[in-house]
């Protein structure tokens, strides 16, 4: 099954649902919706692995500047297919790899048993395999959000715009469709991601938000809301 690796630049901003709008309204003519964009945005629904003591959770609160999360993602519950990602961070500097695998799989790993990733016969699978043995991993929480995404492949620049971003603890649900969530953030969140530098015309857009960069990830910040 494929593989992705990227490496990029991210930064996470606070912004106003008023600040989002002008976004919208100046980026539109300027940047292409992303392959999943529909009307209104779209679903992302992410579970999030953790060890056993909670390492990658604590790594991030404590702001250590070399730290991993390690979750499953979809967009919608009736995928055949899931991505499961390993996001490595140090800095600003941003390494994510994804592997494609099947449902059937993810609802393996979600039951807490990882041994199928050994059948896929990949480097990556074993390198995912080694990480979640090795430290216990379990289930932790679900997040889910609506995305609006532009991209501009020039610089492999990506903007989104996140909203009703909610979380469960009852991860066992991960293929629900439909999941009461419990809120964790109104006001939405603008992600730029961009390898090397950002262009002009986009980053004199961006410098209308004038946001306070975020140092939380929505992984932690749903962890808090139960009381981490």
């Amino acid at each position: 099954m494929p593989d992705i690796s990227v490496v990029r630049t991210e930064k996470k901003y606070s912004i106003s649902p008023y600040q989002q709008n002008i976004l919208l309204y100046r980026l539109e003519p300027i940047m292409c919706a992303d392959q999943h964009s529909s009307m209104g945005g779209y679903m992302v629904r992410s579970l999030y692995f953790d060890s056993i003591y909670d390492n990658d959770y604590f790594d991030k609160i404590r702001g250590l500047e070399i730290r991993k999360k390690v979750r499953l993602r979809i967009y919608s519950p009736e995928q055949k297919t899931v991505k499961l990602e390993l996001k490595q961070k140090q800095g600003s500097a941003q390494k994510k790899i994804s592997l494609s695998i099947t449902k059937e799989l993810a609802k393996e790993m979600i039951d807490g048993h990882y041994a199928g990733l050994l059948e896929l016969n990949s480097d990556l699978a074993l390198t995912f395999y080694q990480i979640l043995e090795t430290g216990l991993y379990r289930p932790k929480c679900i997040v889910e959000y609506r995305r609006i995404a532009f991209v501009e492949e020039s610089n492999d620049t990506r903007i989104t715009m996140d909203s009703e971003i909610g979380m469960s603890p009852f991860c066992d649900c991960f293929f629900d469709k439909q999941l009461n969530f419990i809120p964790v953030r109104k006001e939405p969140v603008l992600e730029v991601k961009y390898n090397g530098f950002l262009l002009s015309n986009i980053k004199r857009v961006l410098d209308f938000a004038d946001s306070t960069e975020l140092a939380i990830s929505k992984y932690a910040m749903s962890r808090q809301v139960l009381g981490m």
